[in-house]
């Protein structure tokens, strides 16, 4: 049938007498399950099959498509064990380029009419590089090179015949078949699934299953990042390979699985070397999270010295019998026995004196422009530090370099983009091809495809009436940002809940009723619902006109807007004797507990969530401090520990005026300080991301003690402004962010409740309370009069001005007019918040702007140190 010819047969031992695992299920996919002992015979009877089709004295080349199926893995098996070589891909171009003789598909083996190449006795698969998309370049896997790594990976990570292995990778990518073959090997068990780490369905059937391992590139790690770490009862392994992951991150993780019990192992590999080169014990992942790890076993790493890669580094040369064959670029090259005995990585390398390799750079990753030789990985790394996930090559014709910017970014971007690549590299900028993307091209197994990026071309820019440059310059105006891009949200650009009224409302009048999860999605996704194209109020049709019939007299707002707006009036108003409704700055403390779960817990590292709730802390702290040190200086009226906003730390149990007249922001910052503190900590980071709500109603329920003991115990001390006794407040407000659905919002009421349960001592202010706290539970948003919208955002916004600044403004009115004081004390307070926001938003500009650039090459330098 074919020209393939036989020889001697070598067999890789995890492929071979199945049955010997028995009853012990192997394979796991579509709802039922396959033990061992079914599985050898399902092999047998395919490989039987196949040899059916097979002339004496010769073998065929078969082309397998890879699908997590039960019938591909048995054809697979089936064409191993029976002694052919298989090419393990989807391209029908690259099958008829290679002559494969034979295929597979739903109704069995199918001849191709295609005489087979000539074939080494060896040679049994044939996969893609990571790189060669596109391109016949193919490496040549022996079975003593799958044998010997699928024996080298169960054995340094331990698997064991319970254990089951998710498939979260493709199955033609090395380092997803390596999961098979090393659980085969193990006698244990696959879940054959190809359905996104994104989707829920995918871990509930793998809690079904038992799982106790998946593996994963960095890109699987951000995807979970953003859609929530699966709850695996189970689970006691993780993997990570297929490219270099943060510091950062990995510590991060190691914490997380130190935690909840299963541990990471940071893994390094190239197909050339069949999957796996490095391993590095999860012992090691919190202290050396910048390696790779030790050779496996049975292998052995080298330097090579590199011209001016340093002292240090050199070229990392691997040795073991999972070293390729060596490359096939045309069918003749499949005769061939092999070529290598070790393998030259390309990668730059240093070796610890401990025996940790540690990647530094590649060498293959250079581009070579006007005479300079350009270290992409440098510049990729440059423009990460300075906020933007570029990816680099060499374009198609030599002439340039190209860099992509995923997120559809505006002009300011890709002027900064490449005026930053121009001032790196010493390129002339006609030299530097900066092109946007919707998303960086990937290979399926998650790297970034170089061939793809090198043929990106330039694309006209978006219009400056479009409504995606409309709504960039609403959020640089709003937030004070010079530089702002479509790929930015509210929450990357570092607002907080003094510019989330202001935005939010400018929002809902322009876009009409907002996804609750705005503030978390780009600008350019918040474009698609821009229903007048240029910013300007407009119907946008008949669908347009009837909704904003529906919409004429309400919006739809933010339920914490008009609580924040309603909270202040009555402070002021009750202080002003113009009525007694009291009880809305403990309201304000859950609404700033609801919004710092909503601004700060974002998937980032710890240091930027601890910058993130050090600059919002201080936009509320430094113009506090200003205030309130003027006034002293001026009147005297307030103690020193006032004026540092630290009487509630420092100052008596009982409440006393002037003193006590800030205790709300001295609270709010504590709380806010502290919370953001204790949620940087790497462990608590990675329970806050698997266990959101659990978390935050646990540290209510924690707050709530010392609340409870004050009562029980009938402590005489001051309770109801004292941090340590309303934090419950902030900690349910967290809680109320956090929760989703019914059930979960029930717990988050009952938690608020209970605390405001007599908290004061007088029924109506509890009552006031009470009423608030489920509103910011059970309505994420209310209704509100059109008519009110600007008026009720614009006190809101200025809610911490008007607080600080009232109490030198409405005693002189108190008496003989109320509600004098009243508007008195808003107006002052809204002029206060106009001047300093304006302010700011110039300073912090300007300062962000001249730093950046900066920051960024002072911690690339720290990196290559």
């Amino acid at each position: 049938m074919g020209e393939g010819t036989a020889g001697a047969q070598v067999v890789a031992g995890f492929a071979v007498d199945l049955a010997r695992h028995g009853d012990a299920p192997a394979l796991h996919a579509g709802g039922r399950s396959v033990s061992y002992a079914e599985l050898d015979r399902r092999v047998a009877d395919a490989r039987a099959a196949l040899e059916s089709l097979t002339a004496p004295d010769r073998r065929h080349l078969v082309q397998l498509r890879p699908e997590p199926t039960v019938e591909f893995v048995v054809a697979w098996l089936a064409a191993l064990t029976g002694g052919h070589a298989t090419l393990l891909s989807r391209d029908p171009a690259l099958a008829a380029a290679y002559a494969t003789s034979i295929e597979y598909d739903a109704g069995g083996w199918r001849p191709t009419g295609t005489l087979a190449p000539v074939l080494h006795p060896d040679l049994r698969l044939l996969l893609s590089t990571s790189g060669s998309t596109g391109s016949p370049k193919l490496v040549r896997l022996s079975a003593a090179n799958l044998d010997a790594n699928a024996a080298a990976i169960a054995s340094y990570l331990g698997l064991r015949e319970d254990d089951v292995a998710l498939t979260t990778l493709p199955l033609d990518y090395c380092y997803g078949l390596s999961v098979l073959h090393s659980h085969l090997a193990a006698g244990a068990s696959v879940l054959l699934d190809d359905r996104s780490v994104t989707e829920p369905g995918l871990w509930a059937d793998a809690r079904a299953h038992g799982v106790t391992s998946f593996a994963g590139v960095p890109y699987t790690f951000d995807l979970l990042g953003s859609t929530g770490w699966p709850q695996l009862p189970t689970l006691r392994q993780v993997t990570q390979a297929g490219g270099r992951m943060a510091p950062e991150r990995v510590r991060a993780l190691a914490a997380q699985g130190e935690a909840e019990g299963w541990e990471l192992v940071v893994m390094y590999g190239q197909t050339e070397a069949t999957a796996r080169m490095a391993w590095l014990p999860p012992h090691l992942a919190s202290t050396h999270p910048h390696a790779v790890g030790v050779a496996i076993p049975g292998g052995s790493f080298r330097l090579d010295p590199v011209e001016g890669a340093g002292p240090d580094v050199g070229e990392l040369v691997y040795a073991g019998p999972n070293v390729m064959m060596g490359y096939a670029e045309s069918p003749l090259d499949l005769a061939r026995g092999a070529d290598l005995d070790e393998l030259r990585t390309g990668d730059l390398a240093r070796i610890s004196a401990d025996g940790l390799v540690e990647i530094v750079g590649r060498r293959s990753r250079f581009a070579k422009l006007f005479g300079q030789r350009i270290d992409l990985d440098r510049v990729q790394t440059l423009l990460g530090l300075g906020g933007h996930d570029a990816g680099c090559a060499e374009a198609s014709d030599a002439e340039q370099l190209v860099v992509a910017v995923p997120g559809e970014p505006d002009a300011l971007v890709l002027a900064e983009v490449a005026a930053t690549v121009s001032g790196d590299t010493g390129l002339p900028p006609h030299a530097i091809r900066v092109v946007p993307v919707a998303d960086l091209p990937r290979l399926a197994n998650g790297k970034l495809d170089q061939q793809a990026l090198a043929r990106l071309q330039p694309v006209p820019e978006s219009g400056p009436g479009s409504p995606v440059q409309s709504l960039v310059r609403l959020y640089g105006r709003v937030l004070g940002r010079d530089v702002v891009g479509p790929q930015d949200s509210f929450v990357t650009l570092g607002g907080d809940s003094l510019s989330y009224v202001e935005l939010s409302l400018r929002l809902e009048q322009r876009l009409g009723r907002l996804p609750s999860d705005w503030q978390r999605r780009t600008i350019a996704d918040l474009a698609l619902l821009d229903r007048t194209g240029d910013g300007a109020d407009g119907a946008g049709g008949a669908d347009g006109a009837a909704r904003a019939r529906r919409h004429r007299w309400f919006a739809r707002v933010d339920t914490t807007i008009p609580l924040r707006a309603l909270a202040i009036v009555m402070i002021v108003g009750s202080h002003t004797n113009l009525w007694v409704l009291v009880g809305g700055a403990h309201v304000l403390l859950a609404v700033a507990g609801a919004n710092f779960a909503r601004f700060h817990l974002t998937d980032e590292d710890s240091r930027e969530r601890v910058r993130r709730v050090v600059r919002s802390a201080a936009r509320i702290a430094v113009p506090s401090v200003v205030w309130i040190g003027a006034v002293h200086v001026a009147t005297g009226m307030y103690p020193w520990r006032t004026v540092l906003l630290l009487n509630d730390v420092l100052g008596g149990a009982d409440w006393s005026e002037p003193a006590w007249h800030f205790w709300f922001v001295e609270v709010v910052l504590l709380l806010a300080l502290g919370a953001g503190l204790f949620a940087s900590v790497p462990v608590v980071m990675a329970l806050e991301r698997r266990h959101r709500f659990g978390l935050a109603a646990a540290l209510t329920a924690l707050a709530l003690v010392p609340r409870w003991w004050a009562d029980l115990a009938s402590y005489d001390g001051d309770v109801i402004h004292s941090s340590l006794f309303v934090a419950w407040l902030f900690a349910g407000g967290w809680a109320a962010a956090v929760a989703r659905g019914v059930p979960q919002r029930a717990v988050a009421a009952g938690l608020l409740l209970l605390g405001a349960w007599d908290l004061t001592g007088d029924t109506r202010r509890d009552l006031i309370i009470a009423v608030g706290l489920l509103a910011l539970v059970w309505l994420p948003t209310v209704p509100w009069p059109r008519v009110l919208v600007g008026a009720t955002g614009t006190l809101a916004s200025a809610s911490l001005y008007i607080y600080l600044t009232h109490w030198q403004v409405y005693p002189r009115l108190e008496d003989h007019w109320p509600l004098g004081g009243l508007l008195a004390s808003l107006a002052v307070g809204v002029l206060a918040w106009r001047v300093v926001e304006r302010a700011q938003a110039a300073s912090w500009a300007g300062l962000t702007d001249r730093i950046r650039p900066h920051y960024a090459r002072h911690q690339l330098t720290r990196q290559e140190a």
